[in-house]
């Protein structure tokens, strides 16, 4: 089973799906945007329109951070198959010097072939697509919304948050607290699973 036979179609194989994966966290992303485009698109065409349509949006982009985060999880199974090949399989056969990645990695492969398991925790999944791309969009929202409520009134901004029997500085709280929670999720300290992630290496090319 060397580089030239079998391990080469499945090679290829996991390929395709880490790819389809890929895509299905793209599609999601898209989505996301394009809903929060609208809702912003909306909020500010009339004053009369009411500011928790962003709060709204708050919500909608949450949804598809948790949908998102479970295809992430979905997609690093494939990933971490990929890059359990390339780095004992391909650069070991392009440079035996430098040695395996994982001595047991036939091993573990092959179990993960019999029972397939998720890698990484749902907590670790959503900190990576915050990372990565909500948490900007999040930050669009929050500023989008903390204009609406003071440049639309001659009210005190806390005022003009209320919602309904809602006082403001209750939404205020609320507001501030989702984003503390998503703050402490994204940047906690912890320790990564998710196998060959491009975070804090060095990516600069040897020269």
């Amino acid at each position: 089973m060397g580089p030239s036979s079998a391990m080469a179609h499945l090679y290829r194989g996991e390929l395709h799906r880490m790819k389809l994966w890929r895509e299905r966290l793209d599609q999601t992303t898209n989505w996301a945007v394009v809903v929060i485009a609208a809702l912003l698109t909306w909020a500010f065409s009339s004053p009369e329109n009411p500011h928790y349509i962003i709060l709204v949006g708050i919500a909608t982009l949450t949804v598809f951070l948790i949908i998102e985060s479970r295809r992430y999880r979905g997609y690093d199974i494939w990933r971490t198959r990929v890059r359990t090949i390339q780095e004992n399989v391909w650069a070991y056969g392009l440079d035996p010097e430098g040695g395996l990645t994982d001595e047991h990695w036939r091993e573990h492969l092959g179990d993960d072939y019999r029972t397939p398991t998720v890698k990484i925790t749902a907590e670790e999944a959503i900190a990576h697509r915050l990372r990565r791309v909500y948490l900007p969009l999040f930050a669009v929202l929050l500023v989008a919304w903390l204009i609406r409520v003071t440049a639309f009134s001659a009210e005190p901004w806390l005022t003009t948050a209320m919602i309904g029997m809602v006082p403001g500085p209750v939404v205020v709280a609320a507001v501030g607290l989702f984003y503390a929670a998503a703050l402490t999720v994204a940047f906690r300290p912890r320790t990564w699973h998710a196998k060959g992630e491009l975070r804090a290496e060095d990516l600069r090319k040897r020269r």
